[in-house]
């Protein structure tokens, strides 16, 4: 891994070394289409807010990053980018919940069954080994649950490789 840094003088005399882009991802943010509706569903799922969460704005803890939902069109406003009118369909991206065992991907899909979410593959063994479903959220975004045997996470839930 080549680690690229960028020295900060913090004295005269001395420099600092600090990274120039950190290896990590902190927050992840969906623009809700309907908030209440989208906040409900993961609340469904028995997913923590945050205290910062208001009626505007919700973020729910999750063992690796933040999850927020903030009203699509306030974010394509503080973005700066246009907005591109797509009613269905994938949108190029999927998050995923990845679970210890391989029973947990069926009970995970039964859990977002029941909370309203859209089972679009049902848990089945994955032709790399695991096992995987996918499901819809209220507004279609699509998220798979699996289990891999080689995953690794730490004290917290967050998977740190595979």
């Amino acid at each position: 891994m080549e680690l690229r840094i960028k020295i900060k003088p913090i004295h005269p005399f001395i420099l600092e070394a600090i990274d120039v882009v950190p290896e990590r991802v902190s927050l992840i943010t969906i623009g809700a289409k309907n908030l209440p509706a989208l906040r409900s569903f993961y609340q469904k799922l028995g997913w923590s807010e945050l205290e910062i969460s208001s009626d505007h704005y919700c973020v729910f803890t999750t063992a690796g990053v933040l999850l927020s939902l903030f009203p699509l069109e306030e974010l394509i406003k503080d973005s700066g980018l246009e907005s591109v009118e797509t009613t269905s369909g994938f949108k190029g991206i999927t998050f995923a919940i990845n679970v210890d065992q391989p029973q947990q991907v069926d009970l995970v899909t039964d859990e977002v069954r029941a909370a309203g979410g859209k089972i679009i593959r049902e848990a089945s063994d994955a032709f790399w080994g695991g096992r995987t479903s996918y499901f819809l959220d209220p507004e279609g975004n699509a998220w798979e649950v699996a289990w891999n045997s080689t995953a690794e996470f730490d004290a917290r839930g967050a998977m740190i490789r595979f």
